[in-house]
């Protein structure tokens, strides 16, 4: 069955896909249309009849509703984007299929990234959460108002691996780690198209974007080149795409940058070889914003029409805003340097993409306001966002058990720029959200005391620059107070696209605030806002207790306030490393040991692989994350000391809460491969397991460690297993935690190649 029609159709149905319904429907467009209409279902402009103001994207001149209605008309419009309203999305529709000659229905597509009208957390936050389930129900709850509000298609998710901190779009995705990344890739492609196919009236079609190597700029600038081995691109980058794709996922988005000079909206390695050759990926391409016409300006292209044909041979097949496929495609097949096959190609791709979506059965699928009215922004939808928030938050530190917080008697001072603060709740990448539903967490607080006079609120100073009496009014409120609450950090404006920064620090002016605050004497939490992992300084690092926060959506203040008050305890985990310093970046857990390994327990070490100014370790590691119980780890055990390449190892660790509360742990394995064709990271995360356990509870905690999950990319691009010697932990984070050692055999005459996932 091909990937087509596993996605189109459920999995309990014995009845024919969409697509292969209408396959003979498919073919007789493609023999019908002129060359002018294949490029027009190529061709992907933004939504003039339904784009809002704040929409991120320029509109480079595509505003003028009469001469895109004529476009469509003309059949030059296959797709729009960033528009959402059921009842314009009819009357658009309506022009494609019953004005124009083929009646081609349009796609329509939106940069939902992390919520609609509901805003749930940032996808780095939901990515602490280290929880793919929920991952694949917030995916699920936008999927239900963008399919419900006339939209077909998101541009999420974004399965970038994240390394360097510097970079803005950290926020969008997963994390630093591959194993992270695979699953919440799968589980949001999941989440977004549904498991009864993508034409049932809930699913919308997902997209797994930038490929390839977006994330890895140098230096962590924004849509800068990339190099790097193929064995990193295939072992780092590649795979959570692959997820994507084993997912079900049907659209794939090429990325601005660079990989090894060859521009990734003109990677034919990437975009055909790869997706095509190797994944059997059967969905469309489209380029980024603009990124094939930004070929030119790589130096790869000499012009729009030489950038066309770069582009659409390499295996883009809708180009998105530029409108150069529109203007270049029929002259270049006219003149023989694109043969009509491989437009027919992209055409056809586009065209069993809308059949799967049920665009052929019901073109106005999606377009019912009343509908609309029911679906979007429900109860069930902020209950889940407030779950979601929750889940999120990572508790670093909270020395002498500051937290929780207590809901009587506790006079509490909330100082800092998001202590009332409702214009950075939703973070970045949320156009449409729902701002008279936006809860800051001074609401969040109120709504939880007993006695809401007990809670002062002062700014203290702005997120980048000082206020007038600000910080005196802070040391007033603070001083007055039992405890502090500062709620400091970054902006929304300052993660996202185009929002790379040198230093990831708190900005001077809340670091001046922090440090009067402290000085006051009294126990301070600090509360950040941040969309990457952040340096911490001075007060802010030596605070009683710290919760990293995010960017946690509509239901922030409530989200918070669960957590700080004990209702629920904090279980995130750290889907990033926190660095001693920015100098440190780029910065990851799974990084190689290197012939002169740093000891992490020796502040002063010379010719070893380590700074002078601070050890080479994190501040707080990769999965790191404090719960309101004590929880002490046993040692390692091991099933057997050897692992066949046929066989299974059980790895296990008896976990026990010492503390006074419940928690739910998140338990981490992590293996190392000591000896290897090539060098290896110091340790990997294979899998992980929440477990919850009263005060007093002690669980067994129990992995099966296969072969498959021990592969790495060898010098002939295999995927490999060698037999040898291997470390495992059973960890609370990426540092430290009990270890054991078993050894990899291969029984005669077996092939010490693993799967090609």
């Amino acid at each position: 069955m091909s990937a087509f029609a596993q996605t189109a159709r459920s999995p309990h149905s014995a009845q024919p896909s969409a697509v292969e319904r209408h396959a003979a429907r498919i073919e007789d467009l493609i023999a019908r249309m002129t060359i002018d209409e294949k490029a027009g279902q190529l061709n992907l402009l933004a939504d003039p009849f339904r784009w809002r103001p704040q929409n991120v994207n320029p509109l480079d001149g595509q505003g003028d509703p009469g001469r895109v209605t004529a476009m469509i008309r003309a059949g030059q419009v296959g797709s729009l984007f960033n528009g959402v309203g059921a009842a314009m999305g009819r009357t658009i529709q309506r022009v494609a299929v019953e004005e124009s000659r083929l009646g081609i229905p349009l796609l329509f597509a939106a940069d939902v990234i992390h919520g609609l009208k509901t805003v749930f957390p940032v996808p780095l936050a939901e990515a602490a959460a280290f929880n793919p389930e929920l991952a694949r129900r917030t995916a699920q709850a936008a999927a239900l108002e963008l399919a419900a509000s006339g939209v077909h298609q998101t541009y999420a998710p974004m399965v970038d691996v994240a390394r360097d901190q510097r970079w803005g779009r950290v926020v969008e995705g997963a994390g630093e780690d591959v194993t992270l990344n695979n699953l919440l890739a799968a589980a949001r492609v999941r989440g977004f198209q549904g498991d009864e196919g993508l034409d049932h009236p809930d699913a919308i079609l997902a997209t797994a974007k930038h490929m390839a190597g977006y994330s890895a700029a140098i230096g962590g600038v924004e849509y800068n080149t990339t190099d790097m081995s193929e064995q990193t691109l295939r072992g780092v980058f590649l795979p959570p795409f692959k997820a994507a794709v084993d997912a079900g996922c049907l659209a794939i988005m090429s990325a601005f940058n660079d990989v090894n000079g060859v521009p990734a909206s003109a990677n034919h390695e990437l975009l055909t070889e790869i997706l095509r050759d190797d994944w059997n990926f059967q969905g469309f391409v489209l380029s980024d914003y603009t990124s094939e016409q930004e070929l030119v300006a790589h130096g790869f292209a000499e012009d729009g029409r030489d950038a066309t044909r770069l582009a659409i041979m390499a295996g883009v097949d809708v180009s998105m805003v530029s409108g150069l496929f529109l203007q270049h495609i029929p002259e270049l097949v006219r003149s023989g340097a694109v043969p009509m096959a491989r437009v027919d190609q992209a055409v056809r791709r586009v065209l069993r993409t809308k059949a799967a979506l049920g665009l052929f059965d019901d073109p106005y699928r999606g377009t019912d306001p009343v509908r609309e009215q029911a679906m979007v922004g429900s109860q069930a939808h902020y209950a889940l966002a407030r779950e979601a928030a929750r889940e999120s938050i990572v508790m670093l530190k909270n020395d002498g058990d500051l937290l929780p917080l207590s809901k009587a008697g506790q006079r509490i001072a909330l100082i800092g720029p998001f202590a009332d603060d409702v214009d950075n709740v939703f973070g970045p990448w949320t156009i449409w959200g729902d701002e008279s539903r936006r809860v800051a967490l001074d609401v969040g607080l109120r709504e939880a005391m007993a006695d809401p006079s007990l809670l002062t609120v002062t700014r203290g100073s702005g997120v980048e620059g000082a206020l007038d009496g600000g910080i005196d009014a802070a040391v007033a409120a603070a001083r007055a107070a039992d405890v502090v609450v500062l709620a400091i950090g970054e902006s929304q404006r300052m993660s996202g696209e185009a929002q790379s920064r040198t230093d990831i620090v708190v900005p001077e002016a809340q670091q001046q605030l922090a440090e009067a605050v402290a000085a006051v004497g009294k126990p301070v939490v600090v509360v950040l806002k941040n969309g990457r992992a952040l340096a911490l300084s001075g007060a802010v690092r030596n605070a009683q207790a710290i919760l990293v926060t995010w960017f946690l959506g509509s239901e922030t203040g409530r989200g918070i306030a669960d957590i700080l008050f004990g209702d629920f305890g904090p279980s995130g985990r750290l889907p990033v490393s926190f660095p001693r310093r920015s100098g440190q970046q780029p910065f990851y857990y799974d990084r190689k040991n290197t012939g002169r390994p740093a000891d992490p327990n020796l502040e002063e070490e010379e010719y070893k692989a380590r700074y002078r100014e601070t050890p080479n370790t994190a501040l707080y590691p990769f999965g790191h994350g404090l719960t309101y119980g004590r929880i002490e780890y046993g040692a390692v055990e091991l099933s057997a000391s050897e692992l066949p390449l046929n066989g299974t190892l059980e790895v296990a660790v008896t976990v026990t809460n010492r503390g006074a509360r419940a928690a739910e742990e998140t338990v981490q394995l992590y293996v190392h491969d000591r000896v290897a064709s090539l060098t290896q990271p110091g340790r990997l995360l294979k899998d992980f397991k929440a477990v919850l356990l009263q005060p007093g509870q002690s669980a067994r905690v129990a992995f099966d460690l296969r072969p498959s999950q021990l592969t790495f990319i060898n010098a002939d691009l295999e995927s490999v297993v060698e037999p040898g010697l291997f470390d495992v932990w059973v960890a609370p984070s990426a540092q430290g935690g009990p270890v054991a050692t078993f050894r990899v055999t291969a029984p005669e005459g077996q092939t010490p190649v693993g799967d090609q996932r």
